[in-house]
Parts: structure tokens; sequence; C-alpha cells
């Protein structure tokens, strides 16, 4: 079936019912379709109803054919929910028209035009660990240290540069720094020249071809620019550069480009999205129509105004006042609790009220600023039965860096454990790779022993490769070391210890991804965690009993997730913890950014408010424990900067933050201290250390049997050999060919069974 067949110009369309519920505003947006327009969507305003209708009109009422709009979402998800909408509200499906994700839309183009980039049109998208490996063998092959300059840390530079839209011969002198031995850029290059070789791009690259396909061939660019009659962009605020170079390039003939999106509710500033692009969109396109959706059909007034008095500190923005015609409602609760302890558990009985007058669980949510956060959460939900779950991430003693720390304290503990010896035996990287790993798998089940057992006994022969037997006595010294402190320092104080010597922090600190920070905050709170513990080994317990009812519950369960995850979503009743200065704003925004971060950590407490439908509880702490030591906290600034006509305070007898304006101002607040080996400041207590252990003393397990004295045998490794002394599982063999070695009497058979 042809387009002219769905959609004939000539015939003039049925009196549209989708227009039918639109409010005044939102039926401005669906029908100005002339020009550059910008719909300023307020936090659920109905948004996604107001993109959804306006394609359906354009496509209903013969504006263009499905193949002459350009409709861009930000996920997959949105993309489908929003075909499943129009083909409804049409009552036909729709096919032909470019829908989809910006890398989507962009890869549609370039396997069109790959040749003009030295791409052939089956070009393959690599994926992170394809991108991490080439990166590396490039360090490598340049000479540099990948210990110093790991790939994840080069790779994200290079990405930041794309989102850009920085090509390598665009990057300044003076963006390079000193990352790489000032050869970043030499790196950058070479590393778009391999994947050019390898006929592949990563996602950055779909853009960034795009745009210089647009540069190095005008009259294609012209091709795009001519077919696209009709552009909608969705979330416009969270674009980035690259991003916004190619919609506006695309735009340039028709100018019918309709951008919706919420500048109040720009979060993502961390991965490359730039607010400055919503804000400068009527200077982009002269004469653009500004249209503001400011009807919530979601939240009750008091939120509302809460909300709205808050982001009003933002200097940044364009302006806008939500209002809402539905009943008042309850005003914004601010709770203050002594600890963070206390303030877990006055949620859970706030949940339990809840949930006694009616609210369901699935209606109910716990926004955190850091990962970090849930554990205390978690553990208090847990010990009264309360089911929840958490979003975008695991719960937090499944979390990846929880598991390498909870690895070491295992085998700290209990010396045979040995899943969690090969856990952390090479991590952080110490040259005991897998061939290692296999040679003491195999003599374990050979002696029927324990791999770390066999692992204290072959670090004094000669089994292993020198190399590989040097790493390993030196992490075994460690691991005995650790043991021998255990019997005198706090369990708290050893999990520093522990992660600091064996340089699992260092690694952390190290990497500059996105999840580097948030695994270093969740180290910090698996330290305080333990101190409330009397030995290990109750902690350790506690841990497996935790991990044990985290099995999957029932489904009317409490949703659990960072503020950054809550985007887009709702919930009747929503907490907000953690409102203190030194955690929300957060101090590394407020270092890294200035003014401009915590405008984004303001925004970031707006998205929190606007999710809530009929309750929002805002906490904070009067102090959290860290280290053994308590740290005073503030109450956030955010908090003074609610209107005091829509909040009420409940916070704990003998506890009052500041009233007024007193938490307003400049950005020099005191921050939190942190221990050492987490790249804060404060102090932790000295460390004892003990003195090293010679793994020869300490005694191992003997086998059933030995080979005597002058036996011929056969070792797989050195060939053959005869047995000069044994002792226990120990021979030492003088091999033919080898000479005089030291091995584990599993690894070698009688001469006459070889073969």
């Amino acid at each position: 079936m042809t387009e002219s067949t769905l959609f004939p110009p000539d015939v003039p369309p049925a009196q549209p019912g989708y227009l039918a519920g639109l409010n005044d505003r939102q039926r401005d947006a669906v029908l100005a379709l002339d020009g550059p327009v910008l719909v300023l969507a307020g936090a659920g305003t109905g948004k996604t109803r107001v993109l959804t209708t306006r394609l359906a009109h354009i496509l209903a009422s013969g504006l263009a054919w499905p193949s002459q709009i350009l409709a861009v979402t930000f996920t997959n998800k949105a993309a489908n929910e929003m075909k499943e909408r129009i083909a409804h509200l049409l009552g036909r499906p729709v096919e032909g028209w470019w829908l989809g994700t910006f890398h989507a839309l962009a890869a549609r183009i370039l396997r069109a035009q790959a040749e003009l980039v030295g791409l052939k049109p089956n070009f393959t998208i690599v994926g992170t660990d394809d991108q991490l490996r080439l990166v590396k063998q490039l360090i490598e092959a340049e000479g540099l240290d990948s210990q110093r300059w790991p790939s994840r840390v080069v790779l994200g530079i290079i990405e930041r540069w794309k989102d850009r839209g920085l090509t390598p011969d665009k990057v300044s002198r003076a963006e390079m720094a000193e990352v790489a031995s000032g050869r970043i850029l030499d790196l950058y290059h070479a590393y778009q020249q391999r994947l050019l070789t390898l006929n592949a791009c990563d996602f950055g690259d779909l853009l960034l071809h795009n745009l210089t396909i647009f540069q190095k061939a005008p009259d294609q660019l012209a091709r795009y620019q001519s077919q696209f009659r009709y552009i909608l962009v969705d979330e416009y605020q969270d674009t980035n550069v690259a991003q916004y170079l190619w919609l506006r390039a695309l735009a340039q003939q028709h100018k019918n480009i309709c951008c919706v999106g919420d500048d109040d509710q720009s979060v993502y500033g961390w991965r490359g999205a730039e607010v400055e692009n919503i804000l400068k969109f009527e200077k982009d396109f002269p004469g653009a129509t500004i249209i503001r959706l400011e009807q919530n059909y979601r939240s009750t007034p008091h939120i509302l105004a809460a909300a709205s008095g808050l982001i009003a500190h933002n200097e940044g923005r364009l302006g806008k006042t939500l209002w809402t015609d539905v009943n008042e409602g309850e005003k914004v609760r601010v709770l203050g609790a002594w600890d963070g302890a206390e303030e877990a558990r006055q949620i859970g009985d706030e949940v339990e009220t809840l949930q006694r007058r009616g609210t369901e669980l699935k209606d109910i949510a716990i926004l955190v600023r850091a990962g970090f956060q849930t554990r205390e959460f978690e553990e208090r939900f847990i010990t009264l039965g309360i089911s929840y779950r958490v979003i975008g991430g695991p719960r937090f003693y499944e979390r990846q860096e929880i598991r390498d720390a909870l690895a070491y304290l295992r085998l700290i503990h209990q010396p045979d454990d040995g899943l969690a010896f090969e856990r952390i035996v090479n991590l952080p990287r110490r040259g005991i790779g897998d061939t290692t790993l296999k040679q003491l798998n195999e003599l374990a089940r050979a002696q029927s022993v324990s791999v770390p057992e066999v692992a204290r006994q072959v670090v004094t022969t000669d089994e292993l490769k020198p190399a590989a037997r040097r790493a390993l006595g030196s992490f075994m010294n460690d691991v005995a070391r650790w043991r021998g402190l255990a019997q005198t320092l706090h369990h708290a104080e050893l999990t520093q210890i522990v992660l600091d010597e064996s340089g699992y922090t260092a690694m952390w600190q190290a990497d500059k991804s996105i999840e580097a920070p948030g695994r270093l905050e969740n180290l910090k709170e698996l330290v305080r965690a333990l101190e409330d513990f009397d030995s290990l080994e109750g902690f350790l317990e506690h841990v497996s009993l935790v991990m044990e009812n985290a099995e999957s519950g029932p489904r009317d369960q409490l949703s659990i997730m960072t503020l950054h995850g809550a985007k887009g979503l709702e919930f009747d009743v929503v907490f907000l913890p953690g409102w203190e200065e030194g955690l929300f704003p957060h101090p590394r925004s407020l270092d890294e950014n200035g003014i401009k971060g915590l405008e984004e950590e303001r925004r970031l407490a707006y998205v929190g408010l606007t999710r809530a439908r009929r309750l929002a509880i805002i906490c904070h702490a009067g102090s959290r424990r860290i280290h053994n030591q308590w740290q005073n906290a503030l109450p956030s600034r955010f908090l003074a900067e609610l209107p005091a006509a829509h909040i009420e305070r409940q916070d704990h007898q003998g506890f009052r933050p500041p009233q007024g304006g007193a938490l307003a101002g400049g950005l020099d607040w005191p921050a939190r201290s942190y221990g050492s080996g987490f790249g804060g400041g404060g102090s932790y207590p000295q460390r004892r250390m003990a003195p090293t252990i010679d793994l020869e003393a300490v005694p191992v397990r003997k086998s059933g049997g030995v080979y005597p004295g002058g036996m011929r045998v056969f070792h797989q490794k050195f060939g053959y050999g005869k047995v000069l002394t044994a002792e226990g599982d120990k021979l030492e063999i003088a091999f033919d060919k080898a000479g005089v070695k030291k091995v584990m009497a599993g690894f070698v058979v009688p001469a006459d069974q070889a073969g």
C-alpha cells in the first residue's frame, strides 16, 4: 500500500476526535504547525499526549507523508509507545516514517552515506567492551603505562569530545591537559583510524559521522533538509552538543521543528546534556513560538507550589508556574531525624502507617541522591517485612564493589573460602591469570583440598611461573597479615585497611567512569555498616540472611531508586531522604561546576518533588556516622528555599533546623569529612601493621600418600624426573631436562603411567 492511498491529500479528513479532551495550551501546541515551536512542558502536564496528538494531526491532515516526518525520542521504549499511541489515534498503523532515537536515526543516514566517511554500508557498531579493548591496545602500542592511564579514562575523554561534536582535528591543544602524558589526541586519532580499518564505529560516531557528511556533502544535507518537512523532538533539555548540531542542520530549510522539553528537568549534565540548548532556542530559530504547558494533572497544589518556589531560585531557566485544579491535599512534610538510622526508622514507620490506611506499596517510592543511601532502608524494610525493589541498579549487597569487598572479608574470616579467593585473587590485577587459577583448581581437586590451601602451598614450590608465584605469594602474605590484624583491630577499621592496602580503593579512584564515584561512596557506606555489628562473623552472617531474604517477593513492592532514575515516573507518595549539605546538593557537583552544578542539583530536587501525586515527605538527619566518627550535618539549603506556606515541619524533638533564609546563599558550605583512602578529607585511626608472615611456616594439609625417594615420575610441564625427597605433598625432583624443582605431588604421576 502506498502513502497516497494511506493519506490522500485531496480528501479532507474527518473532524479530528483526537483533539477532544486537550486543554487550551495543549491544543495550541498541537495546532501550531508553521515554523519553529518550543513546548515548555512542565512535570505532569501531558507532554506525551501533546507529542503523539501533534504527530497524528500532521498525518491525518495530509500535511506530510510519514517519510517526511522526523520524530526523535531518547529511548527505544518511548519510540515504540509513540508508535502504538498514534496507531490507536488514527485507527491504523503507520509505516515508513523516521521515528526513533538519535542513534537509530543517525545510523540510518550513515548506512546510506557510509562511503563519504570511509566506511562501508555494512559497518559494525561496537559496544563498550570492544571499545575498551581497542583503546587498551592503542595505549600499549604508544608505549604508555596502561595502569596509570586506564583505557576507561581515555575512552571517557574521547566520548565527551564526541558528545560535543569534536572530531580529532577540532580538539584544541588547550583541552588535551596532561592526560596520557599529553598524547590523548594522538590516541583519539589512532582510535578513529583503527575503527575505520575495522569498518566499524561506536555510538558517538553515529552522530559525529553525520555531522561530517553534512559538512563534506552539502548536497546530501540539502536532500535530507528537503525531505523532513516536520521535525519533532522529545526531552530536548537532555540533548548534547552533537545532537543539537544535528537537529539544527536538518531543520534549516522548512524550519518546522517542534522541540518539547522542560528546562527545569535538565539533570544529565554529567553525561553531556546541555541545558543551554533549550535556553537558546529562540536565538537559534528567530520568531519561534513558545508554548508553556503549566496545568499539571499529577500533583496537589501544595506539592506544585513547593516545587515551583524551589526552582524559582534558578537563574538559568525560561520560567513557568505549574498549577492544578485538584483538591489542595497535604502540605509537603519535612522530617528531621537525629541520624541516618533514625531516618530509616521514621520512614519505615510512615510506610507502615500508609499501608494501614490503604496505600499500596507499589504507589510508594524512596528517591535518594546517592546509591549508598539505600542500604539502611533495605535493612530496615527487611526487619519490618516490607517488600521492596531497587530500580535502576542492584540491591546494596548485590553491587559489584560490595561483593568484591565482602569477598576479601570472607577470605580473611574463612581461610578455605575458594569462591571468595577466586573472585578477588586478581582484583585489582596482580598478574594472576586464568592459567594460574586453572592449575590451582586442578591441584585442589586432585588433593581434595580448598583452592586457597593449595595456593598457600604452591608459593613455596616451582609449579607456577616465577612472576605468577611472586604475585600469588604477595597476595597470600597480605591475606595472612590481615587475618592477624583481625585479632586486634575493629572489623570496620580492618575493612578500611584491606580496601586501601589491596589496591581496591585506588582502582576505583583511578577509574574515570561515571559509576566510579558512586562505587567509592558505596564502599564508604559498607565500612559504616560494619560499625553496627559486634564482630565480622556477625556481619557476614547478617549479609547472608539479607541476601536470602532478597529473593523475588510479591508484586506489591515499594520502589527505591535514585533521583536521576525517577525522572518520568510518578507515585502517590514519595520520600526524599538525605536533604543535607554535603549530600544534596552533592559536593562533587558543586566542586566541578560551581553555580551551574548547584542549579542542576536544584533541578534534581524539583524532579524529586514533582514525582509525588498526593504526598511528598522530605527527610534530613542531624548527623551521620562516618568511619566511627559522628559528623554533624546541616540541613540542605534547598529546605530554606521551600515556601513556608506549603511546608509542614515535623522535626525530631529538640532538633530544629535554621528557619528563613539562613541556609541560602553562596557555595562556602561545610562538606562532610571522609576517611582516608576515598579521596576526601578527614582522618582515620593510625594503622597498626603486622609483620609479614612466612608462608613456609604455615602448616599444610598432608596427602594420603607420597612418592618415595628414587622413584621415577612424570610432570606435565617439567617432563620425566627422579624424586629426591618427599615431605607431605611437597616433592623435590631432579628432572632430566628442567633440573631440580619443588612441585606438588598432585601434579606428577609414576613414570610408567605417563602417556
